[in-house]
This record gives C-alpha cells, structure tokens and sequence, in this order.
C-alpha cells in the first residue's frame, strides 16, 4: 500500500509531528511505501522517502495578504496535484494540516477519488483557537456548533483581532465546505473525549474512531530507580497547570520536584520558587533532549501531568507508563483515559490544588503503593500502547475507507 502523509510540520515540534514520524516508520517496516507532505523549513527532518514541500505560511511575521493562504492556497493546491500524479497514493492520512496547509491540499485528493483519514491531534475541528480555552486560560466551550463569532469578541486567538477573524472564517468556511462531516472519510482520535467534543460539534459519530496513540516500546524498556522526586515535563504555560503544581509543593516539607521543559511562565515560576525560598526543592531543568527526560523519568519516583485544559493523549504519560513510572493526573481532557485512578497512578480534580498536594504526598509516603503504580502502569503501556495492536487497528481503518471508495 502507498500512503502519503501529511502535517504542516517536518520536524520534531509537538506530539503530532511525533505521531506522523512514528507511523511512516511502522508502515515502512511493515512493507508499505510512505511520503510526506510538508512545508519547506531548516529543521525538516531528511526521511529518505519521498518528500513534498510547500512554502511556509508565518502567522506571526507574514503579510495580511499571504495570512489569507490559512483559507486557500493555490500553491499548496498545485503542489498537492504533483505529488498526488507524482506518488499515486492509495491513501491520504492528513496530521494537522489546517491553516498552513488549508483545506486546498484536499481538493486535489477528492479529485483523484483518493480516500482521506485524518487524525485529529487537537480541536481545531471545533474551536478555531484549537485549545478550548479563554484569554484567561479558562476552560471554554462557546464555539461548539459553529458559533465562532465568540473567536472574534473574544480575541481567542493570541489576543489578536486579525488572527481571531481569519480563524474564525476558517471555521465557517470548513463547515459549509463539509470537510469534517463529508470530505474526510475517517477521523482518528487519540481519545475517547476528543471524539465525544467532535461528535458534540455535529460530526457523525459513526466516522470517528478513537485509538490511542503508540510508542516504540523497545526504546523505553529501562531500568528504573527512585531517587525520590516528582517530575513534570511539558511546556511552563499556564493551560499546563505548571502554577498549581508550584503552589501544591510550596505547601510541602523537604520535597523534590523537578522541572522540564521551557515557557512563558518561566520567569513567574523562577520568582515564585526565589520569593518562596523553595530553590532547594524545586529544581528547573531547562529543556532537556528526548534521552535526558527519559533518563530523569527512569529515576522519579513519578511524575505530574497537572493540566488544566483539554489535553488529548499526552505522550509524557504514554513514555512514563513505558518505563515503568507511576502518574499523577489531573481529570481533565484525555488523561483520566490513560491514568487509572488507585491503579497505575492517581486522579485528582484539576483545579484543585490541595488535593493534588494530597496525592504527592500518598505517593511519597507510600513506596510500596507507588511500586504497585509503577508495575501496572508498565504492564498498561504494553497492552494498550503496542505497536502491533495500533498496526492492525490502522490497516483495517485502511481498508474500509478504500473499500467504500472502490
């Protein structure tokens, strides 16, 4: 089978682009031939496939004319005709593809009677600032049902008025063109309440299929220590929940945790632990490349995922649970999907902070739980993660959209 794969981005940047590399590699190693479709940047990633690439389309630094490419772009539409006669897919599998790529690249497929699958990563589907939350990174919903005026009031998209309308239009423009309900054949979700939102949004649910994302599970097969820390790794941003987390351990005594990751609350999170004098128990790590979070995974005692927005299926918890690391989740989004509450980890209500000081408090306290977390948090990954289960799931997705394409 050839199948042409799609996302804006060609390089590591988020948990799509690391789902689209992933699933090139196990169809490659499952005997298929895979291109990519992309747009043109100097950390693309050389696949040794075939590789397509359109010119990039900059949000923040390009001109209010070429912003209108988020709608349509004729160049992205010819681009996508060559490499459709170029490669002959049998199959479209979009990543995120909308603003940058536009709904133009799908043109072309439909054409050409090619079948589309499209996993959804996020819900731009339903809300144009994608992450369903307000200005004050609260939790928002108004959107649902193709009300995107409230992107415009509200400013929704990066406190922009410009940004907030061309996402908006997007929107409409998506809905009246029927390009999730009609022109997509099949929608992958990576969980269960990605789908539910979708479904809620007016899409048939009967063309929606949740499936958990994979790993690799070979390359998180550690071993681990405890060395007695919490750890958090992600963005510092405030839909992250990274100041609860702050707030949660200031109100404990002589505990660790350790930070990962980059953010525009990293200077608000640095002022907090100096004012605090907490410099002794919370220790920030900067950015960390793949190997050294995986390393300070194997020796945490566990780690955080404190999110207070819609995550989706975070790989942070797929990885941990590989490892053999027990999970404390907020219940919010996708996580309570993958975190089993007094199982392979514990749940907490996420807003709320003492309740999370609570349950790093059970987890440091009590070794032979967290050991018991730690074993079926492993035994979980490889169960419901493998490679080989989403393989099968993925073909027969295939070949029901080429069947009822035929």
């Amino acid at each position: 089978m050839r199948i042409l794969l799609v996302n804006k981005f060609h390089y590591l940047k988020g948990g799509s682009e690391k789902y689209y590399f992933e699933l090139g590699n196990l169809l490659k190693e499952k005997g298929h031939e895979v291109a990519y479709f992309s747009m043109k940047d100097p950390k693309n990633i050389c696949t040794g496939e075939k590789e397509y690439f359109v010119e990039p389309i900059d949000l923040n630094n390009g001109s209010k004319l070429k912003a209108l490419d988020v709608i349509y772009s004729k160049e992205n539409y010819k681009k996508m005709q060559e490499a459709l006669d170029d490669f002959k897919p049998d199959i479209v599998h979009l990543n995120n593809f909308q603003r940058q790529l536009s709904e133009s690249i799908i043109e072309p497929i439909l054409k050409r009677k090619i079948p589309i699958v499209f996993t959804a990563h996020d819900v731009q589907a339903v809300c144009p600032a994608i992450v369903m939350l307000d200005k004050e990174k609260n939790i928002c919903e108004k959107c649902i049902g193709g009300k995107y005026n409230n992107c415009i009031k509200n400013n929704c998209i990066k406190n922009s008025k410009l940004k907030s309308v061309l996402g908006a239009i997007e929107g409409k423009y998506y809905r009246k063109r029927n390009i999730y309900t009609k022109k997509i054949d099949y929608i992958i979700t990576p969980s269960e309440f990605y789908k539910n939102k979708m479904v809620e949004d007016g899409i048939p649910e009967n063309k929606i299929e949740s499936i958990h994302n994979f790993i690799n599970l070979k390359d998180y097969n550690l071993k681990t220590e405890n060395n007695e820390y919490g750890l958090y790794v992600g963005r510092l941003s405030k839909e992250k929940g990274i100041l609860n987390l702050i707030e949660a351990f200031s109100k404990l005594q002589d505990k660790k945790l350790y930070i990962a990751g980059e953010g525009p609350e990293k200077e608000k999170i640095e002022e907090i632990i100096k004012n605090k004098n907490l410099q002794s128990n919370i220790i920030m790590l900067g950015y960390l490349k793949q190997e050294d979070v995986k390393e300070y995974i194997r020796k945490a005692s566990f780690i955080i995922v404190p999110s207070v927005w819609y995550e989706n299926c975070p790989y942070s918890i797929l990885e941990t649970q590989a490892i053999g690391k027990a999970v404390i989740g907020a219940d919010i989004g996708g996580i309570p999907e993958l975190v089993k509450d007094n199982e392979n980890g514990l749940v907490y209500r996420y807003d709320d902070v003492d309740e999370l000081k609570n349950k790093i408090e059970i987890l440091f306290e009590n070794k032979e739980l967290t050991d018991k977390f730690a074993n079926n948090a492993k035994k979980y990954a490889e169960n419901n993660y493998n490679k080989e289960i989403y393989y099968k799931k993925i073909m027969k997705i295939y070949k029901q959209v080429l069947n009822y394409k035929s």
